[in-house]
């Protein structure tokens, strides 16, 4: 099959006519950038996607890393790889200046990564772990960590991770056991076992660099006591050397997909020598993490939508050559057979895996505008993006996460038994959009954060924003006689949200959190569908004023093809908010009142 697995298009369309990102430019931080310049940086990501990662995609996940005597083998390409990232810049591209970025909107970079995850996600876990993790240790550590760590991570010799779970707390951090001994020396003894470290150990980079979290003895209890630290697995001496730092893998995990990258077992401190080097202040590590964690939950939702782009893309290629029966009105069987794609379930499918992507890839975009804006504004405008940022988040990683997996089943289908076999990369892909809905935070736990802590920080503050937003949305599609069916919808769906919303909040109220948080997931979900709704409204009013003016014909059918998209989004996909809806409306305690003894046999 053919290696189209993005659309460039389509980013342009999302990138310059529906987010407007040509705004930043004229911002201090982004002014030596312009259209053009992220365009090159746009096509020279695609190039290198398709002619470095993706010819690696099958054999990545057939040659899965392994355990050799204490180290972890990869596909040798690894270090290729990671080297073309450091040489190009591309670990650092939107970092600043001085310490070797090159100030790139977080926008336009974003996009890149997309390109680079729809050829070969695998490949992505190095490198935008490098990135979190040199990114984190620029904003927290001392300038002594600075310059001995991030030059290496940003040259792609050494790789980044984040350190977090542990086998008996999982995701329950204020469980974790890694304790941290102060020295007189300057750096603390680490001692612990650390499971699900994404590219913990391997032999395409010279180091791996963890950002660990860990408690100090005699700290407080709980997350309170949790900080910070970064934990090379070889560190550095004074002869500028590197010498092992007693961190060594006791397992690397078998995995359903996501073969190419290492998921692996840490054991710290066997020998009571792995050193750990404090970052910030003590105690406040899970606050400094969370600036990574939620970096990497946007990378997931942005992972997730590039695979599902990539399924859609094989789906329509082979539903455009695979020739099966007739239309039902024509019962000749004298005349030729159709392409699949003319029959209207299949076409029904292909519109949900392009309404999945190219609605998540919206939403993707929209953050990484909001943490551009975020990032180069006045104070108050500050708050206004990072508070809509924060919401938008949990959404934006398992929207895609979750929904993506469903789009690529459908591409499945499409192929039919040929979808099955691994001869068409649909059940790679298959296999590895499974983890996203697990990885940097569940499901469960992303609607938790949400409903429990975003939907209600600062009085209700991030809502009230949103609301502006998608009201300046549907004014101006309300100029469009064509839209007005699908505002009036949007608006609909948002009091049938504001309603939910309203009624979940009593129980908050009462101090009912039980029952308050019990169905967060169905209203993270029902908020998503509003969500990806508002973002194809706003590429349902990009694509009509294209139609408003001069384009070519190839233009036309662009824009055509995208308001068709719109429709089949509101008039499929929305209704689904009415039972959600309904539920969430209930007060019962179905799940919370009811005993274990249920599920006896």
């Amino acid at each position: 099959m053919a290696n189209k697995f993005a659309g460039r298009r389509n980013l342009d369309f999302l990138l310059f006519e529906v987010h407007d990102v040509e705004r930043l430019f004229s911002l201090p931080y982004f002014e030596d950038h312009t259209r053009q310049t992220c365009e090159l940086a746009i096509d020279t990501a695609m190039k290198l996607a398709a002619n470095l990662l993706y010819p690696y995609l099958r054999e990545m996940d057939e040659k899965e890393p392994v355990l050799e005597e204490g180290a972890v083998r990869v596909h040798p390409v690894v270090r290729t790889m990671m080297k073309e990232w450091g040489e190009g810049g591309w670990l650092g591209s939107a970092m600043p200046y001085e310490v070797g970025g090159q100030q790139m909107p977080v926008t336009i970079r974003m996009v890149c990564d997309y390109l680079f995850a729809a050829a070969n996600f695998s490949a992505t876990g190095y490198s935008l772990l490098t990135t979190g993790a040199a990114h984190l240790i620029l904003t927290h550590a001392s300038d002594a960590l600075k310059e001995t760590f991030v030059p290496p991570m940003l040259a792609g010799k050494w790789q980044g991770t984040m350190a977090l779970t542990e086998p008996q707390a999982g995701s329950s951090l204020s469980d974790i056991l890694t304790r941290a001994e102060p020295t007189e020396q300057g750096y603390y003894k680490i001692s612990g076992q650390k499971i699900f470290i994404s590219a913990g150990d391997h032999d395409g980079v010279d180091n791996v660099v963890h950002m660990m979290l860990a408690k100090i003895k005699g700290g407080p209890p709980g997350v309170k006591g949790i900080s910070l630290f970064l934990v090379p697995k070889k560190r550095p001496t004074e002869n500028g050397g590197l010498e092992a730092n007693d961190v060594n893998v006791s397992a690397v995990y078998h995995k359903l997909g996501y073969r190419g990258c290492p998921i692996t077992q840490l054991s710290l401190g066997e020998n009571g020598d792995c050193r750990g080097f404090l970052v910030g202040e003590p105690h406040k590590g899970l606050t400094y993490m969370f600036q990574m964690m939620n970096e990497a939950r946007l990378g997931v939702g942005m992972q997730a939508t590039a695979i599902t782009s990539a399924a859609y893309y094989a789906s329509l290629e082979y539903a455009g050559q695979r020739l099966q029966g007739r239309k039902p009105s024509t019962k000749d069987p004298a005349l030729p057979q159709v392409s699949i794609i003319e029959h209207a379930d299949i076409r029904r499918m292909l519109l949900f895996q392009r309404a999945v992507s190219e609605g998540a890839l919206s939403v993707i975009l929209q953050c990484g505008l909001y943490a551009d804006l975020a990032g180069t504004q006045d104070a108050a405008a500050r708050e206004r993006y990072e508070l809509l940022l924060d919401l938008l988040t949990p959404v934006a990683k398992s929207y895609p996460s979750e929904n993506g997996i469903i789009s690529v089943s459908q591409g499945l289908q499409i192929l039919g038994g040929y979808g099955y076999c691994r001869e068409f990369p649909l059940e790679q892909y298959y296999r590895d959009i499974r983890i996203h809905p697990i990885h940097e935070g569940t499901t469960g736990i992303q609607a938790m954060d949400l409903l429990g802590r975003k939907v209600v920080m600062k009085q209700g503050r991030a809502v009230q924003l949103f609301l502006e937003e998608v009201g300046e949305t549907i004014r101006a599609s309300a100029a469009h006689e064509a839209l007005k069916p699908y505002t009036a919808r949007l608006e609909e769906g948002l009091e049938k949200w504001r309603a939910v919303t309203m009624h979940r909040l009593q129980f908050a109220m009462k101090n009912d959190l039980e029952n308050f948080l019990a169905d967060a997931t169905l209203y993270l979900e029902l908020f998503g569908i509003v969500v990806v709704a508002w973002q194809w409204l706003a590429q349902g009013l990009a694509a009509s004023k294209g139609l408003d003016g001069p384009c070519s014909d190839a233009s036309r059918r662009f824009y055509e093809g995208k308001l068709h998209t719109m429709r089949y989004f509101f008039h499929y996909e929305m209704p689904k908010i009415n039972g959600l809806a309904a539920r969430l409306m209930e007060s019962d305690d179905l799940t919370v009142g009811m005993h274990s003894s249920v599920f006896d046999d």
